[in-house]
């Protein structure tokens, strides 16, 4: 396959695509299952959502000193690689933490945690420009089309292939080994995405590299483009949807006992329902706009994690996380449209990275809400006098379904669309068309009345 009739340029793509498919191997086997080896390594709930929050928001952080860098060095490619280096070659110590780590397990992995998503963060603002450079503006929808078909089933496949690794390592009792096995290979896989890397080529001229917007004058001309109130929204539903999120392995692998092939059916599934269902979603974006979608599915996500409370069997939580990637794939790319649509092209670089800033710090905040939450939650409570909740787990999640709604309530309606729809449709409209004829959806609501929560044993 051809991606340019520029043999030098058709070659740096097709390099991109293997380094974003290396990539998605080590993202899908070994960054997937981070929660569950802290679960492995010991560690407590509060300390999962900790671990699972506040990297990610430190290593957000250092997406800022990117373009310094970058313009120390002279290029991007240096730095791009640097970084890619970097969050590879961390998956070793943490390899070996399964081991050494002794009574220092938390900060252990906080540190590396920390270190990895950092090398991530840093990578991504010039990767970026880097590839905007490279892929010409009218061939980018194809070209990032199927480099995007490519990693999703990939990491797929890697998330399948890591679930299975872990289940027979446990079965015979090597668990250790299996986890080893994980990070080995997203080591082996990131650095074979380094090469890949090196061998793609950097326009001599690249375009302007991303700028941290600061300034009173860059913020209210943001605030009238109404790029500000979609970000304090998406802000505070991430932070909503962080309460609980950093808890659902630990609910799943701690209170449930799901093996590790059951943890990956879980997880598996919302991921294959994005992918099979983003197609879908953008062709109902391009007819009736990005804010009808982002309506619908901000009613849908906070109804998610209440959805939990109902029943644990194993199959009715399989119906609930294709409802949870039907919802969060319409909810992703509607946002993410949104987001490009709202801010002119002049600030968006820039934007992005304050907005990706902005939601981390909201996805941390969340979680300390949830860890405070959790401690001072009783361990077991009744729900309307039954059935008894085996864990304060389930009230995390109920708490979690409120603040999503509030959130959607108070700050949905300040969210505007820029680009004009081809059709005109209201939010109960198209409800009402999607639940008159997909059956999907009464099949969810099926589940949802068939089981309910099983005595605890």
């Amino acid at each position: 396959m051809r991606y340019s009739k520029d043999p030098e340029l058709d070659r740096t793509l097709h390099h991109s695509v293997r380094d974003g498919m290396a990539y998605a191997v080590m993202a899908g086997g070994s960054e997937t299952y981070f929660s569950a080896f802290a679960l492995f390594m010991r560690a407590s709930a509060q300390q999962v959502a900790i671990l699972a929050t506040l990297p990610a928001l430190l290593g957000t952080l250092v997406a800022l000193l990117a373009p310094l860098l970058a313009q120390w060095v002279g290029r991007r490619k240096p730095v791009v690689i640097g970084a890619a280096l970097l969050q590879g070659l961390i998956l070793l110590p943490l390899l070996a933490s399964i081991w050494l780590a002794g009574d220092h397990v938390f900060a252990t992995l906080l540190l590396l945690f920390t270190l990895y998503f950092a090398g991530a963060n840093l990578a991504a603002p010039l990767w970026t420009s880097w590839l905007g450079d490279l892929v010409p503006e009218r061939r980018r929808g194809r070209f990032f089309g199927r480099r995007t078909r490519w990693t999703t089933i990939t990491s797929f496949s890697a998330l399948v292939a890591g679930g299975v690794i872990l289940h027979v390592s446990e079965a015979w009792e090597q668990t250790a080994i299996g986890f080893a096995l994980l990070l080995g290979i997203g080591c082996s896989a990131r650095l074979i995405s380094v090469y890949q890397l090196g061998r793609m080529q950097e326009p001599a001229h690249g375009s302007t590299l991303p700028r941290v917007p600061l300034g009173r004058e860059w913020i209210r001309n943001v605030r009238q483009t109404g790029a500000f109130w979609f970000t304090a929204y998406f802000a505070l539903m991430q932070a909503s949807v962080g309460i609980s999120a950093p808890f659902f392995s630990v609910y799943m692998l701690r209170d449930l006992n799901f093996t590790y092939l059951e943890f990956m059916m879980t997880t598996g599934t919302a991921v294959l329902v994005q992918f099979l269902t983003l197609t879908y979603w953008g062709r109902i974006s391009d007819a009736f706009g990005n804010r009808l979608i982002l309506v619908v599915t901000s009613l849908s996500v906070p109804l998610l994690p209440a959805l939990w409370v109902v029943s644990d069997n194993f199959w009715y939580l399989i119906a609930i996380q294709c409802l949870s990637g039907l919802s969060w794939a319409g909810f992703s790319l509607s946002a993410g449209n949104l987001l490009f649509d709202l801010v002119p092209r002049s600030q968006r670089s820039g934007y992005v990275v304050m907005h990706s800033i902005v939601t981390a710090g909201g996805v941390f905040l969340g979680g300390l809400l949830g860890v405070a939450l959790l401690n001072w939650l009783p361990a077991r409570a009744t729900l309307f006098g039954d059935p008894t909740l085996a864990t304060s787990l389930l009230w995390i999640f109920l708490i979690s379904t409120a603040a999503r709604l509030t959130v959607a309530l108070l700050f949905l309606r300040r969210v505007r669309e820029v680009r004009k729809p081809r059709r005109a449709i209201s939010p109960h409209d198209f409800v009402f068309r999607a639940t008159r004829f997909n059956a999907f959806i009464g099949m969810v609501y099926e589940f949802v009345t068939l089981f309910r929560r099983k005595e605890q044993r």
